[in-house]
């Protein structure tokens, strides 16, 4: 594995931390007795590899755009903050609506985000945090008071619905939210990214870009759906998910036993329990709902986020760490002291 970088934000000028968090689920729900019926499975071996018991799945109109905008409607609204008032919209994907224009684009539009510049982060699953932790750098500098940053993503349409191993894995979804300027010690206490390029091949959709554009001789049905060595990926993920939680509260010079609660990337249940104890949490420490949204890729973390704060899971003064993998390889965490939230003059 390559070697990555940790850092401590507390060292910038301005505290960053979350505002406020939103997310969206489509309404359809798609169970593991539903796929039974035209793919070659079951329930009891879908929940016993992965914990998932069902997914989302767009409807036919919908978009990651679409999905991106409910959840930051969602979360300005709980941060009190109006799309005017943006001065940046970070929109993590990897399945945009189209190569171009940018998911943020769409998404300020319809938001009405005026005065709001914007760009798209692709880096598979680990997305959400990347651009958390990208979109806080425009805070901490003094450069930008307001980031809205959203993870979404429309994974049900680069699934092969005959290859089991990975078309029960994924569903729709996003979450959402808006970062700013925070008082001391609250906020991204510690952070750490990381890629491993040379594990790229285990993870990909090969088809739709440059080097097999759509129109190609040569190409296959399957180069355009989400390929994955399985194995290759479990590993993976199983050794570096806790590995990145600890990364990140070295950096800040914190330790595992004071860790409220840990949200990790809904990828499958057996890869969150081999991090859960490789950091010694309690299981009431950790927040799971993959058994019923699946994989969202860069929806995940940021809907299981939102979702713990609907439940009550987070409360001022909180330690909660994120921690995203996917493909690329790549991965990246942050330790987040919750609250702290200024009042506005």
């Amino acid at each position: 594995m390559t070697t990555a970088q940790s850092h401590t934000p507390q060292g910038c000028k301005i505290p960053v931390g979350i505002l406020g968090v939103g997310h969206f689920a489509p309404p359809e729900i798609v169970t593991n007795q539903d796929l039974a019926k035209f793919v070659d499975t079951t329930d009891e071996w879908i929940l016993s590899r992965t914990g998932i018991k069902a997914r989302r799945r767009a409807a036919s109109h919908q978009a990651t755009s679409d999905l991106a905008y409910e959840a930051a409607v969602q979360a300005l609204h709980n941060a009190g903050v109006e799309p005017r008032d943006l001065d940046l919209i970070i929109v993590a994907t990897m399945t945009p609506d189209c190569p171009m224009p940018s998911t943020s684009c769409l998404v300020q539009h319809r938001l009405g985000a005026t005065r709001a510049g914007g760009f798209d982060l692709n880096i598979a699953c680990s997305g959400f945090v990347y651009a958390l932790i990208t979109g806080s750098q425009f805070v901490a500098s003094g450069t930008y008071r307001r980031v809205l940053v959203v993870g979404a993503d429309v994974m049900t349409r680069f699934m092969n619905w005959q290859d089991r191993t990975t078309c029960v894995l994924f569903g729709d979804g996003a979450g959402a939210v808006v970062l700013g300027p925070v008082a001391p010690g609250y906020g991204l206490l510690g952070v750490h990214l990381g890629i491993n390029g040379a594990g790229g091949t285990n993870l990909t959709i090969n088809a739709g870009g440059s080097r097999l554009p759509s129109w190609s001789d040569n190409i296959q049905r399957q180069d355009y759906y989400l390929q994955m060595v399985g194995p290759e990926v479990f590993r993976f993920a199983v050794q570096v998910m806790g590995e990145a939680a600890l990364k990140a509260l070295h950096s800040a010079n914190l330790t595992p036993e004071q860790v409220t609660l840990f949200i990790p990337h809904q990828a499958n249940a057996r890869i969150i329990e081999a991090a859960r104890k490789r950091l010694g949490l309690p299981l009431d420490r950790v927040f799971s709902n993959v058994e019923h949204y699946g994989n969202t890729s860069c929806g995940s973390v940021p809907l299981a986020l939102s979702e713990a704060c609907q439940q009550d899971r987070i409360h001022d003064d909180d330690l909660v760490v994120l921690v995203g993998f996917g493909g690329g390889l790549s991965w990246g965490s942050a330790a987040i002291r919750w609250g702290g939230l200024l009042r506005e003059s």
